[in-house]
């Protein structure tokens, strides 16, 4: 209660140095959005990295085939108008506009996605998991300049599902900055070849990056063109404390990671409001499966009875809900999974018994996004209730990239690591196979969970077409993944942001990641 009452004290005293409404950033007659976030980017290459903040930077600036839209998210035509895909599933052909235009003013034709999808392919990193156990350079062509057909080397029912993330560069330009072979890897690392609604203005590395609106964008402007912002302006901003007041001064118009307590207390301030979302995001405690004590299953179990998960939620000051399953409520497929695990400290104690250190007596380290106060809260709850199974918890707050980084071979992944995790497609496929091998590296399969009847499970899966077959695969795989327990299974949280009330045009999706944000429907109503 008291530290609540202090938040509301804050609050009101930064009431009187909320912004008028006019106070905005502008280029002549127009505004420029301004978005906190605390979260860098550094690489900008589609087909090298992503993460909410480069994501949302990436569709900012790119354009993909097709794009994700809505609540639930439905996957709507972009630079393809349609497209159909042969009886076995194994060929897929798609009819581009022909209107869309990258920022050099060349055509956006066949040739253009065809190199795209193969630079990716080659490339092997980013994005380059959701599609190249099915799909290889050989299996893409252009047909004609409006035409580009996948054959795939065998069936894939989540192929379409991907397509959103997978984001077309102007080749010439690409070729033309490589440099040493490297497929232009350096040079889209803080430059862009897209044909997206917004292009690059300025780059500050770990400061700012600023975004110019492309005034006539081939597919237009939702908002209008006499709404159309001047461009975007993604703010980093480290500490949820310091959002909140460029929020409340009106020096950004939309924020996002503030504190729970802070959104109630923002929420009570005239011109914000709150976005508040029930999504898809899973927050997980991924445990080494490889190296170190937790390799060891029965430390793994001990430690996911001893959580307090209603105190989990309690952090989000009750803005999320427990899994009941290794995949969201809302993924197709899911299932309450039977014997989820819950605080219960004697079953804790017999599964810790069983294990290499029967009576506790190690640190186990604790790596959480810093600045992050959620992330922080839980590892004191971690602390807390670790500390009754006699195991000491080093809490280790550490900027994203280098989580990433040490979380890419088990040698280096830490014990315990805070996660969250969006699906980035609405196939089941996108949850099952973070846990399969082939996935190890990535941010998600931090654990290196390693089962080989549930990794043939989710081949299987993956590649039959018919959902009735899929279906009694995807139960049993999340059944299985359970009782290994490769990491603490916690909760699904509300996605929330804290915007100026003059900020229209947002618009939710689930698949988007935990900040990420549609700049291109934004628009600033200085009425």
């Amino acid at each position: 209660m008291r530290t609540f009452g202090l938040g509301l004290l804050a609050a009101a005293l930064l009431a009187s140095a909320v912004g008028p409404a006019g106070a905005f950033e502008r280029v002549g007659d127009r505004k420029v959005i301004v978005f906190g976030g605390r979260q860098q980017v550094p690489v900008l290459d589609p087909h090298v990295r992503y993460d909410w903040s480069t994501r949302m930077l990436q569709q900012a600036v790119y354009d993909a085939l097709v794009k994700y839209e809505g609540n639930p998210a439905e996957v709507k035509p972009w630079l393809a108008e349609r497209w159909e895909t042969s009886p076995d599933g194994k060929t897929w052909t798609f009819h581009l506009t022909g209107t869309a235009k990258f920022h050099t003013g060349d055509p956006v034709d066949a040739e253009a996605v065809r190199y795209s999808f193969v630079r990716g392919l080659k490339l092997n990193k980013g994005v380059a998991w959701m599609l190249k156990d099915f799909l290889g350079p050989e299996g893409i062509e252009a047909v004609d300049a409006k035409t580009v057909r996948f054959t795939l080397k065998k069936p894939y029912a989540a192929f379409l599902s991907f397509l959103p993330w997978w984001y077309v560069v102007d080749k010439k330009q690409v070729e033309a900055h490589a440099v040493d072979g490297d497929d232009g890897q350096k040079w889209l690392t803080d430059h862009e070849a897209g044909s997206g609604p917004f292009t690059i203005k300025r780059w500050e590395p770990n400061v700012l990056h600023e975004l110019a609106s492309v005034p006539d964008y081939w597919k237009g402007w939702p908002q209008g063109k006499a709404h159309r912002p001047a461009g975007v302006i993604y703010r980093i901003v480290r500490e949820p404390a310091a959002q909140k007041a460029s929020l409340l001064r009106g020096e950004s118009d939309i924020v996002e990671g503030l504190t729970p307590d802070d959104y109630v207390q923002v929420a009570r301030q005239k011109g914000v409001a709150i976005e508040d979302h029930a999504g898809m995001t899973t927050f997980g405690i991924k445990m080494n499966n490889k190296v170190g004590p937790t390799a060891d299953p029965n430390l793994r179990k001990a430690i996911a009875h001893a959580i307090d998960y209603d105190g989990l939620v309690q952090i989000y000051n009750g803005a999320a809900k427990l899994q009941t399953s290794v995949f969201p409520a809302g993924m197709k497929g899911h299932i309450d999974v039977p014997g989820m695990p819950r605080r219960d400290l004697a079953k804790a104690k017999e599964y810790l018994a069983k294990s290499a250190t029967p009576n506790g007596g190690i640190t186990l380290e604790y790596y959480h996004i810093a600045g992050l106060e959620e992330a922080r809260r839980i590892g004191l709850l971690l602390l807390d209730n670790l500390a009754a199974l006699n195991i000491k918890v080093d809490m280790r707050p550490e900027q994203w990239p280098n989580m990433v980084a040490k979380g890419s071979k088990p040698e280096t992944s830490p014990n315990l690591t805070s996660v969250f995790v969006t699906p980035i497609s609405t196939d089941p496929d996108a949850v099952a196979y973070q846990y399969h091998p082939n996935s190890w590296g990535q941010y998600f399969a931090m654990s290196f969970y390693d089962n080989p009847e549930v990794a043939r499970m989710i081949d299987e899966a993956r590649s039959t077409p018919d959902w009735d077959k899929r279906a009694p695969l995807y139960a049993e795989i999340q059944k299985r993944i359970v009782a290994d327990q490769p990491e603490v299974f916690g909760m699904v949280q509300n996605r929330r942001w804290a915007r100026r009330d003059a900020l229209k045009g947002f618009s939710f999706s689930p698949v988007r990641f935990t900040g990420e944000v549609d700049l291109y429907p934004l628009w600033i109503d200085a009425r």
